[in-house]
């Protein structure tokens, strides 16, 4: 059931069991009952909320006020840590601070396992105090999975 704005702009998800603008037909990710969850951001229910709700790439929903909130904090998910916008810019401008950044002597030749948060691939990388970059989708958006060691020539 629509409650908010004109139904011409709107369209019924059956799996998400949402409402949602015309312009996200076919373009979101179906998260079942993703409506039925609380905003991961106020933990207020998102289903009868007044506050028109934001769906995230990930399908992950927050309340639209909520996630302009986020957006002054940080750039990820709260619930799966995907990136929440398209971060392709950033990275190339990451990419030229890492080139230009020199790592100190004992750093220059570490390993460091990942893990990617927006594809989930795992690989190893050149350790880099700026960020570790996702050898599968480019992204910045990784955790260091296991301990810094040298390559295998250095050891």
């Amino acid at each position: 059931l629509l409650r908010i704005g004109p139904k011409e702009e709107f369209f019924h998800c059956s799996k998400c069991n949402l409402c949602l603008s015309v312009s996200l037909r076919g373009k979101h990710k179906c998260i079942e009952n993703v409506s039925r969850q609380d905003c991961p951001i106020c933990l207020e229910d998102i289903h009868t909320s007044r506050v028109g709700a934001h769906v995230l790439p990930c399908g992950h929903l927050l309340h639209r006020t909520c996630y302009e909130d986020m957006l002054k904090e940080g750039y990820r998910c709260p619930l799966c840590m995907h990136s929440a916008l398209d971060m392709t810019r950033y990275w190339r401008q990451l990419d030229d601070e890492v080139a230009q950044t020199p790592m100190p002597t004992e750093y220059q030749n570490m390993m460091v396992e990942i893990l990617c948060n927006d594809c989930n691939a795992r690989s190893t990388v050149q350790f880099h105090l700026l960020g570790m970059k996702c050898k599968n989708c480019d992204s910045y958006n990784t955790a260091q999975d296991g301990r810094c060691r040298l390559p295998l020539e250095e050891q």
